[in-house]
């Protein structure tokens, strides 16, 4: 083997070993493999569903500000009918998961939309404001079942981007607030 051919057989096994880690990344991107703590529990609302023109109106009669200083997501409770212990008891949880962030709590805003629970179990949950959907925009992603709540996660510009159906694990949607709010 002559030095020439050496260099170049080592100059192609440097090109492959810094080839490969993007070959294999992009492989693997190609059949959807993703590792495990980069996934997310919610449902992925693809493409995500632009809110800022739908009429959410708080209970003081202005209107849901999607971009505010003071906040920069939205978790949305949607109780189904009749929302009475078990119901409020779920929404008491998301507010215990915005605390669970810490210093980034006030990132997040918890806001129930539903009328029909009552402002003195609001009140008793504070911060958690509580709105009306004038226009339904929310309606398909509500539980049908009595006494149980649904959630959806809104970005900051107001694009519906996660959700969270009726019987949501509690802890794992915790999981995905701490890396997106810290992320």
């Amino acid at each position: 083997m002559t030095p020439q051919t050496r260099k170049r057989i080592g100059l192609v096994l440097i090109v492959l070993l810094f080839a490969a880690p993007i070959v294999t990344a992009y492989v693997l991107n190609a059949v959807g493999w993703r590792p495990s703590g980069m996934r997310n529990y919610g449902t992925l609302i693809e493409p995500p569903e632009d809110l800022t023109a739908a009429r959410f109106t708080l209970d003081d009669g202005k209107p849901l500000a999607w971009k505010d200083e003071d906040w920069s997501w939205t978790l949305i409770a949607l109780p189904g009918p009749d929302c009475a212990a078990k119901c409020l008891a779920r929404i008491d949880e998301l507010r215990r998961a915005r605390l669970t962030l810490n210093q980034n709590a006030y990132r997040v805003r918890v806001v129930v939309l539903d009328a029909n629970v009552p402002a003195s179990a609001i009140e008793a949950m504070k911060p958690i404001e509580r709105a009306r959907d004038a226009d339904g925009k929310l309606a398909k992603y509500r539980p049908a079942t009595r006494d149980d709540v649904a959630a959806v996660l809104v970005d900051p510009h107001g694009f519906l981007i996660l959700s969270y159906p009726a019987g949501y694990d509690g802890n794992l949607l915790k999981k995905d607030l701490a890396r997106l709010i810290k992320g």
